[in-house]
């Protein structure tokens, strides 16, 4: 097959192909121009990509086959989604708690890595289980140095932006979800914001549900709980903040308990023992992040979806 008949055969998953049409020119014109930028890198890397894999919305993602056997290769469109911290992030990781990176490309926005095999999502870990492995990557994630222009203040803090969040789409999307869950979380954000200790600061994952959680195909250092993560965003935050993410999880469990708020706690107890970290600061992080979780998926994604995070909050409030 030659070039020409290489680019006619691309295949863009539906999901990417609207982000990008829904998004920015210049995410307009990445779609335009994907499939020359695939046939380029496969000449440039040596590379075969094959069909793209589904799942994300953001990036290209597709196996790949190199002289040396199997890879996956990503390519991002230019939206503002912290595609650089990803890339700084786990290359600076060199394999400890992330995804190996063989080759980049910062001007393309294009990452060549190892492959992995299921995600703990995929898997359908029990949540204890996947709890338990989470806190042990997290546990190499968190002491991957940050970069040398890294910084934060207030205004950047995550609670700061998610209390923004939060504030500006409800009041956007006309009320979706009970003021009293929006006002827990944002009081839980003012503490955070109170609490705010720069030096415990640490590069944090930022989104590590299991689904970013994939399965190393053989035993390697730096993955020794087996699995290693994907796609982090890369910013500084207290590492109780990854642990909220991870809390955040488990509609549909807490959802069919008897006692939601007693499994929720329960959950909480396990990342805190787990981590050695603080059990009121997870729990704060994981409510902030459960309302504006639900608020965004309802904003940019589906009603349907975000609802059971609403419901799920309601359900926890003190």
């Amino acid at each position: 097959m030659d070039k020409a008949d290489h680019i006619h055969s691309i295949v863009v998953p539906e999901r990417v192909r609207l982000r990008a049409e829904q998004s920015s020119p210049q995410a307009r014109q990445w779609l335009k121009d994907l499939p020359g930028l695939i046939a380029d890198l496969e000449q440039e890397w040596e590379i075969r990509i094959g069909q793209p894999l589904s799942g994300g919305s953001s990036a290209y993602v597709a196996p790949v086959k190199t002289a040396g056997g199997n890879a996956v290769i990503k390519i991002a469109m230019p939206i503002p989604d912290g595609f650089q911290h990803e890339i700084d992030t786990i290359i600076r990781a060199n394999g400890h708690g992330y995804v190996r990176v063989l080759k980049f490309d910062y001007e393309r926005r294009a990452l060549l890595l190892e492959q992995l095999g299921l995600s703990m999502q995929d898997s359908k870990l029990e949540p204890r289980q996947a709890i338990r492995l989470l806190c042990k990557i997290l546990k190499q994630a968190w002491l991957v140095p940050s970069g040398a222009d890294q910084t934060i203040d207030a205004l950047e803090y995550k609670a700061w932006t998610l209390a923004q969040l939060i504030s500006e789409l409800w009041v956007k999307l006309e009320r979706p979800c009970p003021e009293k869950i929006v006002s827990q979380a944002l009081e839980f954000a003012c503490r955070r914001m109170d609490a705010f200790d720069r030096e415990r600061c640490v590069v944090v994952h930022g989104d590590p549900h299991p689904a970013n959680a994939l399965q190393v195909l053989a035993p390697r250092t730096g993955a020794e709980s087996g699995y290693v993560f994907v796609d982090p965003e890369g910013f500084l935050c207290e590492p109780e903040y990854d642990l909220g993410v991870v809390l955040r999880d488990w509609n549909e469990e807490l959802l069919a308990a008897a006692d939601p708020m007693a499994l929720a706690h329960e959950y909480c107890e396990l990342l805190a023992k787990e981590s050695g970290l603080d059990q009121a600061a997870i729990w704060e992080w994981g409510f902030i992040e459960r309302v504006s979780t639900g608020l965004y998926i309802y904003a940019y994604g589906s009603n349907e979806l975000g609802q059971p995070f609403f419901k799920t909050a309601q359900r926890l409030l003190g």
